[in-house]
């Protein structure tokens, strides 16, 4: 278990409730600021785990057991369910409109009417999202025309697939090879293709790939 997925379980709880960290922190009866990403980090860089107490009051302010708290962490919930048949409609955007302004909240979260829905297997993830791959940049993993599931729930791992947004805009699909409380070191899908480092300041958000058409 890592700082990390402690954290997305937490964003994941909040999104459940449909409040940010900061409000659920305050339904909890905590500081609105007890969860910030200010917080999730100490003066020296090195990670901090939030405390036992904080986590405690949030599952009894969300009605929530630790069993299905323990699922956030393990990203169980989050992955697909694995129950048959049943699907739900999740939005879908072309991979080239991803950095485009209007299509993602600052949490990574899909927003506004602009997106095409299609039909997949049920993941239960509320924040889910699909992309449809364009171009030769991915090959040989992905291809033009290849649809990824994207999962903001997910916790995400050396060796996963991710999609990652820079502070610039730029919107990429890469392995996730390393990372450290400053860094992360992600590798080109396509060998052609140049890898990279950044650090996790020029990084908006990150989210894992947990299914393609492929």
């Amino acid at each position: 278990m890592r700082h990390d997925d402690i954290w997305r379980a937490l964003d994941a709880l909040a999104a459940e409730n449909g409040l940010s960290a900061s409000g659920l922190a305050r339904k909890a009866g905590l500081d609105p600021t007890a969860f910030n990403p200010s917080k999730r980090t100490g003066v020296d860089g090195r990670a901090r785990w939030p405390s036992t107490e904080s986590i405690a009051k949030v599952l009894d302010a969300t009605t929530t057991g630790i069993e299905a708290f323990a699922e956030l962490v393990t990203g169980q919930r989050a992955l697909l369910s694995g129950r048959g048949p049943a699907r739900r409609h999740i939005p879908l955007i072309g991979f080239a409109q991803a950095g485009s302004e209007g299509y993602f909240d600052d949490g990574g979260f899909p927003v506004g009417g602009s997106w095409d829905e299609i039909s997949m297997p049920e993941i239960t993830d509320p924040h889910a999202y699909a992309l449809e791959i364009s171009g030769e940049s991915m090959e040989p993993v992905l291809r033009d025309g290849d649809t990824i599931i994207v999962s903001p729930a997910a916790p995400v791992r050396r060796g996963d697939r991710v999609v990652v947004r820079t502070t610039k805009g730029e919107v990429m699909a890469k392995e996730l090879t390393r990372q450290s409380a400053r860094r992360i070191e992600l590798k080109s899908l396509n060998p052609a293709h140049p890898s990279y480092s950044f650090d996790l300041g020029d990084i908006t958000w990150m989210h894992r790939i947990v299914w393609s058409t492929q």
